[in-house]
């Protein structure tokens, strides 16, 4: 008996390769991956997995049981009245040996296979538009020069379960069978394109069945299947040979080999000269397509308690290729395979040990739960721009979509409801939601010929500061499960390199090759950073360059690059002694540098004050979300998918213009956020810079997005100001003056304190330099000074000074014995 293609696809060489027939498609084919077949100058033959008899019933070790009786079921599934009408595409239809052809080791008809096919092809109704889907996607698909055609498996499972199934066990001899038929009904409708027409892949997704990678077992090799995580290793683009090219070394008579379930067979004999032995690959005349290799990593949610997160290897083809990229959250369908270990690269023995992987059918990216990232019916100019196009909707369902958008941003309120609709279980705390709400749109990333930067930022971050038990994690989690892209973790359980990128060690090639850290995926997302002032100081350097530039320089183990980390960051921090101190700064209640405070955008201070009316309010929100009913959304909440939809929208095709009435209020904005401080009659307190203008013109492009605004008005600068004053400016109230200054932001001390230990310097330098002696206590000194002094000194601060003054070598001080000694 002739061997089974599914045991042979297994014990191949290549990882990729099919036991598709070879009279039905081309090497176009999803999963044939450069099988030959109906190639030009190429008479088509009837393939060994077609044959015209019904062969001997495989054991079970071979073949599973319901495998059988899947094949005996469908032998009947289509009357013999339903292959007249449509199927009657051609003359020779009746001829071909198709016809009375089945699946190698079962009892599936190819033809009834095709009736069922077109059936569903040309029958199936879209409930949204009420009119035939896929006629109408492959004449849009034809128009636009696309190569592949997308099928929802639920659609098809809807409209026939018995093909459905036999697709998913049977995935490479179907789906074969499926592209001939695209192209037979390419010849039946548009027979003026059929010929100069590429063959289409039919790329299938959405099958009603997502696995965990923990749950993939033998019994699923060589069937479809379709499986979540994310991104976390691509390797470079390969080339993978589809035919190889042989010349003879005496007579130069030359052969064309194509590859056959992975393997490509070399002539023994000259077909010429008949000399033994005497070819040779010529490699440059070989034909070849593209090939990547994909890491793919469980998501948390879908970790179980105590378990590290499992990985999938699986293989891109042809224009799957680049994709998927690091950090990308995908659902990956494909044909789960397997092949046997060989014991050295050098040889063709193999171990009893096999290694498993999918070869990628289609990448879905998109989910109604978050909003995109990319999309291909951008402007091809576009940084969200990607050639797949992931999704079976025509152009009449995206242009609704579109129109339904459109109209709800001209709702005069939606910028109420939107901020009703972000984390609605989330008490209160409108203004926090509002500046989230401008990072989820952000600013225009803008790039001017005349300047000498290449880019201007236009993404926003934002830090929450605040006492314990203030939602500000809750908040951290809503949007790390609404950005397509994105990193969440923990201070404490950060590292330098687990934030940028660390070099390891290639399993396959033994090169060093740079990981991909949180920052480095978060790219085009947002990086929520929790517990963010209890990261060390190393950690923290970090972001420095990430949340300015928005690169990290990475100089390891012989590789120098520059990655981009376009990311927004959203992190949170706690007071030092766990409640935040109004009689402290920022800096000294976070214990964060002001290098690294002064790149926030907003810095909300986020406080637990005691309020009889402000508690009930908020214990009756928890007992209702708590309650068996629950609490009902309200009217002014938009859905969740719409809200996603809302914002990729927004996002992709809204980039505002500053007009010429918006650039004279950022500028009288800015003016009065500087003229703040001389209030008090006092010319050095710094209440506004440069930054924070900068901060302003991004806040005010997101505000413009929320109404689909190509232009942003003087209401935008408005509102930006608001929120800066809302936010930073009460993080920069020096809390002894009450006056804005926004050197505790930068700096880290505000103008008076400066001046104040300034008055302190020279008091003790004359205090100590009238005395006789030059060795005083610090607690005599104290004394002195709060005799002379009308304000009182702390020991506190006058420990600063006289480090200050040890440092310009006035004095010398010992800790210990707490001794001052005048130099």
């Amino acid at each position: 008996p002739k061997p089974n293609p599914t045991l042979s696809t297994m014990a191949s060489s290549s990882p990729v390769r099919s036991s598709s027939p070879r009279g039905l498609s081309d090497s176009s084919s999803p999963v044939n991956y450069n099988t030959p077949g109906s190639t030009p100058n190429r008479t088509p033959r009837t393939p060994r997995s077609l044959s015209s008899h019904v062969p001997r019933t495989p054991t079970s070790a071979v073949t599973p049981n319901r495998r059988n009786e899947l094949g005996s079921q469908s032998r009947h599934m289509i009357p013999s009245s339903q292959h007249e009408g449509k199927m009657q595409l051609s003359s020779s239809s009746r001829v071909d040996p198709v016809s009375r052809s089945v699946i190698w080791g079962t009892t599936v008809s190819v033809q009834d296979t095709m009736n069922k096919f077109i059936n569903f092809f040309d029958e199936f109704v879209d409930e949204r538009t009420g009119e035939p889907l896929y006629p109408q996607l492959l004449k849009e698909i034809l128009e636009e020069d696309a190569r592949h055609i997308n099928l929802n498996c639920k659609n098809l499972h809807d409209f026939d379960a018995d093909l459905y199934r036999q697709l998913v066990f049977y995935p490479a001899e179907i789906i074969p069978i499926f592209d001939m038929c695209i192209d037979r009904i390419i010849q039946r409708d548009y027979p003026s394109q059929a010929e100069n027409q590429d063959r289409i892949q039919v790329r299938t997704f959405n099958l009603t069945d997502v696995k965990s990678m923990r749950e993939l077992d033998p019994k699923d090799i060589d069937t479809m299947v379709a499986i979540k995580g994310m991104v976390i290793r691509c390797s470079g683009v390969v080339p993978d040979m589809m035919s190889a090219f042989f010349q003879c070394v005496n007579c130069g008579n030359t052969e064309e080999v194509p590859i056959d379930r992975g393997r490509i067979d070399e002539p023994t004999t000259c077909s010429n000269c008949k000399l033994k032995h005497s070819m040779r690959i010529i490699h440059n005349r070989c034909s070849f397509s593209d090939k990547q290799i994909l890491k793919i990593q469980e998501t948390p949610d879908s970790i179980p308690q105590g378990e590290t997160p499992h990985t999938v290897t699986v293989f891109t083809f042809g224009d799957l290729v680049d994709v998927a990229k690091p950090g990308d959250r995908v659902e990956i369908t494909g044909i789960y395979r397997a092949k046997p270990k060989r014991v050295s690269n050098r040889q063709r023995a193999q171990h009893s040990l096999f290694e498993t992987f999918v070869d990628v059918l289609h990448i879905r990216k998109t989910t109604k739960n978050r909003f995109g990232a990319e999309n291909a019916k951008v402007d091809k100019e576009s940084e969200y721009f990607t050639p797949f196009e992931e999704s079976d909707n025509v152009a009449s369902i995206s242009n609704e979509r579109v129109q339904e958008l459109k109209e709800l941003a001209e709702d005069p309120d939606i910028y109420e409801k939107l901020k009703n609709s972000l984390a609605p279980s989330i008490f209160e705390m409108d203004d926090v939601k509002k500046g989230i709400l401008c990072q989820l749109f952000g600013g225009a990333n803008k790039k001017f010929e005349k300047s000498q930067r290449d880019n201007f930022r236009g993404e926003i971050n934002i830090l929450l500061c605040g006492d314990p038990g203030v939602s500000k994690s809750q908040l951290l989690q809503y949007v790390h499960k609404l950005a397509p892209r994105g990193i969440y973790t923990s201070g404490k359980g950060s590292s330098a390199v687990g934030l940028t990128a660390y070099v390891t060690k290639d399993p396959n090639t033994g090169e060093m090759v740079l990981e991909s850290g949180a920052l480095v995926l978060s790219d085009r997302g947002i990086c929520c950073i929790d517990e963010f002032d209890k990261m060390s100081e190393s950690t923290r350097s970090i972001l420095h360059e990430v949340m300015e530039q928005q690169t990290v320089s990475i100089a390891k183990a012989g590789i120098v690059c520059t990655l981009n980390a376009r990311t927004s960051i959203l992190a949170s921090a706690n007071p030092v002694e766990s409640r935040y101190d109004v009689s402290k700064s920022v800096v000294a209640n976070i214990n964060l540098l002001p290098t690294i405070l002064s790149r926030f955008d907003l810095i909300y201070l986020i406080l637990d004050k005691p309020s009889e009316a402000h508690d009930r309010r908020l214990a009756k929100h928890l007992v209702e979300m708590y309650s068996k009913q629950g609490k009902k959304a309200s009217e002014s909440e938009i859905p969740i998918d719409l809200l996603t939809d809302y914002i990729s929208y927004a996002r992709m095709n809204i980039q505002p213009k500053i007009s010429e009435e918006a650039a004279d209020e950022l500028i009288r904005a800015y003016v009065d956020m500087r003229q703040v401080g001389q209030q008090g009659g006092s010319k050095n307190v710094v209440t506004a810079t440069t930054r924070q203008l900068e901060s302003l013109i991004r806040l005010s492009e997101a505000l413009a997005k929320m109404t689909f605004s190509e232009v942003v008005t003087v209401e935008d600068v408005k509102e930006a100001t608001r929120l800066i004053n809302v936010a930073t400016q009460n993080a920069a109230t020096d809390p002894v003056t009450g006056l804005i200054d926004m050197d505790l932001i930068t700096t880290g001390q505000s103008a008076g304190d400066r001046k104040r230990m300034s008055e302190i310097a020279d008091a003790i330098r004359e205090l100590l330099g009238a005395k006789s002696t030059k060795v005083s206590k610090l607690d005599d000194v104290v004394k002195d000074l709060n005799e002379q002094a009308s304000l009182p000194v702390k020991k506190q601060d006058l420990r600063v000074v006289v480090s200050l003054l040890q440092d310009e070598g006035f004095l010398s001080y010992t800790k210990k014995t707490d001794i001052v000694r005048v130099l």
